[in-house]
């Protein structure tokens, strides 16, 4: 295939795939050029199979918490073989559904890795680096390669797994050390505890989930301990030795912990690895590309989106910055991406969720006495019979001056749901008397946010 096309993407992420169909549908010729499957790090290996995971490993809670409401069932046998096979199962539907949707979309999908000949010519090969198959022209280009796990330079590091690893298991061992204090640390030592297997997490500073509101951060802690994960503070992985499934890790104190896997979630990094992004003039800041507000790279034909640019690295920013790319450059439409209200969530459990800013960032970016905390702790109604369970943390963040809602956050079941609809306020500039005077849902946990006082 030697062929012209209005724009190239290379990688079919959820970026990529966004900017393709969204162009493709403005009456550009678009290519889309993926070595792996369709759908990225969010369908293949990310998001979609860990909800999955998180959702398996909830079961053996709602198996427990039956006799309370009546109903004897009896003790469950939990088969992580039958789950990973399921969420793969549901992983190649959707790796075929996305494929179905780019030739409905009139986008030509080009199996293979892409790379760099020149600032307008993409060379496609079956493997990276291999020889050149196909070379496709472009009039602009969208890289949109997503990110990688990193490993920690430690001995014996090839032993252990990174985020991707868990996918591709045929079951979870009956102990797993999990090194990492971040949001995909937090959330698998949280789905392997739940399925029944022994977690030690290591965590190098004194706290988990780095960057999120401190008191949020310490509530998923709190309930990370009661549902019996083992956290070592202060603690980091000196080397990893033995064999597939019968390992032993090493800390830095000298302590050797016995395992059948090492989880090693100590970060991300853009994947520009094989791009060959010199053929092209193109400059990267470190381990990322730079682009302006409308996704454009140092080179003008060229853009990014994504986890590539290491901004905020979430599935809906890329979507939204792949469309707004799309409509500025082919459907006369020009907008740029607001980063600066984006929800997030880890799921955990418990699980946190949050918008807007954190306590101590609204204290640093206002001080002390223009920041006003609202908060409501408690034990939701969902847990009054079973009688055990996080308590769950609802906190808003205010302007003391202007009353506006600053941040919402949340900790305990269903918060992303919750958050989400909670982002629509705070994205139009809701004050804590807007909050106030919207009738409260009763009985649900969500009215807190409407009936909290100071």
């Amino acid at each position: 295939m030697d062929q012209v096309f209005d724009l190239v993407v290379i990688g079919a992420g959820s970026g990529g795939l966004a900017a393709a169909k969204r162009a493709s549908a403005h009456g550009a010729r678009v290519a889309l050029v993926e070595g792996d499957k369709v759908g990225g790090t969010c369908v293949i290996r990310g998001c979609v199979p860990k909800k999955l995971l998180v959702y398996g490993s909830k079961v053996s809670e709602h198996l427990a918490d039956a006799p309370s409401y009546g109903v004897d069932v009896p003790p469950a046998t939990i088969n992580t073989s039958v789950l990973l096979q399921a969420v793969r199962a549901e992983v190649d539907r959707l790796n075929t559904l996305h494929v179905s949707l780019l030739e409905k979309a009139g986008v030509t999908l080009v199996q293979g890795w892409g790379r760099f000949q020149d600032a307008h010519r993409i060379a496609v090969s079956s493997k990276p680096g291999g020889d050149v198959e196909h070379s496709l022209t472009a009039g602009r280009v969208l890289i949109a390669v997503g990110g990688r796990p990193l490993r920690p330079s430690i001995p014996g590091a090839e032993l252990g797994w990174v985020s991707d690893d868990m996918f591709l298991l045929e079951r979870f061992p009956e102990h797993v050390v999990v090194v990492g204090a971040g949001f995909i640390a937090c959330e698998f030592a949280c789905i392997l505890r739940g399925l029944g297997i022994a977690v030690t997490q290591l965590v190098r500073r004194d706290g988990l989930l780095r960057g999120f509101d401190r008191e949020l951060a310490a509530a998923v802690q709190e309930g990370m301990v009661e549902k019996g994960v083992d956290l070592r503070f202060s603690t980091s992985p000196a080397a990893i030795e033995g064999s597939p499934g019968d390992l032993v890790l090493v800390t830095d104190q000298g302590e050797r912990i016995q395992a059948g896997g090492v989880l090693l979630a100590t970060g991300r990094q853009p994947f520009l690895q094989g791009l060959n992004l010199e053929a092209a003039g193109l400059r990267s800041e470190g381990r990322k590309l730079t682009v302006d507000a409308d996704q454009r790279t140092s080179v003008s034909h060229i853009f990014a989106v994504g986890d590539v640019t290491d901004r905020i690295c979430l599935t809906p920013v890329a979507v939204d910055e792949g469309r707004a790319f799309a409509d500025t450059q082919f459907g006369g439409r020009p907008r740029q991406v607001n980063h600066d209200l984006v929800a997030s969530a880890v799921f955990s459990q418990p699980e946190l969720a949050t918008v807007g800013l954190s306590e101590e960032a609204a204290i640093s970016r206002l001080g002390a006495d223009a920041v006003v905390i609202h908060r409501a702790r408690f034990r939701s109604m969902d847990q009054a019979l079973p009688k055990r369970g996080p308590r769950t943390l609802l906190k808003l963040v205010i302007e003391a001056g202007t009353d506006k809602v600053l941040g919402c956050h949340m900790v305990g079941e269903h918060a992303a749901e919750i958050i989400q609809m909670a982002a629509i306020a705070v994205g139009m500039g809701a004050t804590k008397a807007d909050f106030d005077r919207t009738m409260a849902l009763h009985p649900t946990v969500s009215e807190e946010f409407v009936t909290m006082a100071s």
